[in-house]
């Protein structure tokens, strides 16, 4: 175990001292006073690594991140786990926009809310599986061109609507999970609703009792209501701006 004060300390220097310890064999980090700083966990490899954040990351957290555990004690700012591939990422406050930006696997648990662009582009790889939860609600175009994997938006303790305008635009692969209704004017044409069924809740449960234990929430509390089940229409949206009838 190492716990580094990152207090004024340069990005570079943050993450040269994260990768040196994991070549002296440490499993286990604690950043403390982290104010920003950019790359965090970026390209790591190894699923026994946990690196503990107090503070507030800056953009690029966990991006190519293959195994690790990251741990937010607070805030995070925007492209959280670009194009991770494997690992988790646990975020205890609010997320910024372009949260899993091409994400090919790995788990991204955020206990408040999300900016815009969250899943865009996000894609299976192989057999892995990428799973985002937000706990509250999301920005604008939420799951833009998603290509694969599962989104959860549990919209707890929050009386709105849970998404934005130009909900799943573009979206040809994957599945999106709605605790609650949006409004159906915001979804995408090219997408179809339906109620979750049993199948659905038994896969829901699974990944919802991992984010509960996470964040010391209750599972029965998430798991109350209704949930819904978004899914492209087409796997090729726009192939008619490609082809000639």
């Amino acid at each position: 175990m190492i716990t580094i004060d990152a207090k004024g300390m340069y990005y570079r220097d943050l993450n040269r001292l994260i990768r040196e310890g994991i070549a002296k064999g440490v499993k286990k980090f604690f950043l403390e006073n982290v104010n920003g700083q950019y790359y965090i966990g970026d390209g790591i490899k190894g699923d026994d690594i946990v690196i503990n954040v107090n503070g507030v990351p800056g953009n690029d957290l966990g991006a190519f991140m293959d195994g690790p555990t990251i741990i937010v004690n607070d805030n995070a700012q925007d492209n959280v786990g670009n194009t991770m591939n494997a690992g988790k990422i646990l975020i205890k406050g609010d997320a910024g926009d372009v949260v899993g930006y091409g994400m090919r696997g790995g788990r991204i648990y955020i206990l408040g809310n999300a900016g815009y662009r969250v899943g865009i582009h996000m894609k299976g790889y192989n057999e892995q599986l990428p799973v985002i939860i937000i706990g509250g609600k999301v920005g604008s175009f939420f799951a833009e061109y998603m290509a694969g994997g599962v989104i959860i938006l549990l919209g707890l303790n929050d009386t709105g609507d849970t998404g934005s305008d130009y909900f799943a635009v573009g979206m040809h692969g994957g599945v999106i999970y709605l605790r609650k209704k949006i409004d159906f004017s915001k979804y995408s044409k090219e997408v179809e609703l339906y109620e979750a069924d049993d199948n659905d809740m038994a896969f829901l449960k699974k990944y919802l009792s991992e984010y509960a234990d996470s964040f010391n929430i209750s599972i029965e509390d998430i798991m109350g209501g209704s949930f819904y089940k978004i899914v492209p229409s087409s796997a090729r949206p726009y192939a008619h701006l490609y082809t000639s009838a």
